[in-house]
């Protein structure tokens, strides 16, 4: 192998492994302290969230539902028949905060 076959596969080599660091590093970056994550409902928080959000909304169906960290309560999201999604507030006890319109409206994927 000549020199400048030397050179250019050392240069290559370099920058892959610069590319492989920065990709570690952005995957830390968004991982690390990251205490926005959504925390789904399951069980019976789920269905005691999920039948005080139907109640308010007088029917519908639960698309979505978290733990709301900040709050320390819960939000569901129930899809009415008109095409409206309501976000439901509820509090620790599962009794109703606030319900409003969802303007962002469900992209169908469940988060």
């Amino acid at each position: 192998m000549n020199r400048r076959m030397k050179v250019v596969t050392g240069v290559t080599a370099g920058l892959i492994l610069a590319g492989i660091a920065a990709a570690g590093v952005a995957a830390a970056a968004d991982s690390s302290g990251d205490d926005s994550a959504d925390v789904a409902l399951t069980g019976t928080d789920l269905s005691r969230a999920s039948e005080a959000a139907l109640a308010e909304t007088g029917g519908g169906e639960v698309v979505d539902s978290e733990v709301e960290g900040e709050e320390s309560g819960y939000e569901v999201e129930v899809n009415l028949s008109d095409g409206r999604q309501i976000e439901v507030q509820l509090d620790a006890n599962f009794a109703v905060v606030s319900s409003d319109v969802n303007d962002e409206g469900d992209d169908g994927d469940a988060d």
